[in-house]
């Protein structure tokens, strides 16, 4: 069982950062690939970014590639994602969830946060 818990949403301008960080508790973090998702409201959740569990594999969607990077801290029990050159359409909920194994399919992750607003003015 892993819980987890999204950080560092917000409102930020075009062009702007925010660092997004989800904490994670129970066992066996270090063995999860950990993802990040996004949703907007009649929207499919979409895959944003995913690391391996060593951090050494990561994987993006195309429309953030070069904006977004994620990285993990295994000591620490958290992953983040940091995302730079924030557009309008950036603007959704951000989830991160955690798997068995490195995926970009929603339906390939066990267990979810509850989401932090990123909102992204023009």
């Amino acid at each position: 069982q892993v819980q987890l818990v999204e950080s560092g949403g917000g409102l930020v301008q075009a062009g702007g950062s925010l660092r997004l960080s989800c904490a994670a508790s129970g066992r066996s973090f270090s063995s999860y690939g950990m993802g990040w998702f996004r949703q907007v409201p009649g929207k499919e959740r979409e895959f944003v970014a995913v690391i391996s569990w060593s951090g050494g594999s990561t994987s993006y969607a195309d429309s953030v590639k070069g904006r977004f990077t994620i990285s993990r801290d295994n000591a620490k029990n958290t992953v983040t994602l940091q995302m730079n050159s924030l557009k309008p359409e950036d603007t959704a909920v951000y989830y991160c969830a955690a798997a068995r194994g490195t995926w970009t399919i929603v339906t390939s992750y066990a267990y979810w946060g509850q989401g932090t607003q990123v909102t992204v003015s023009s």
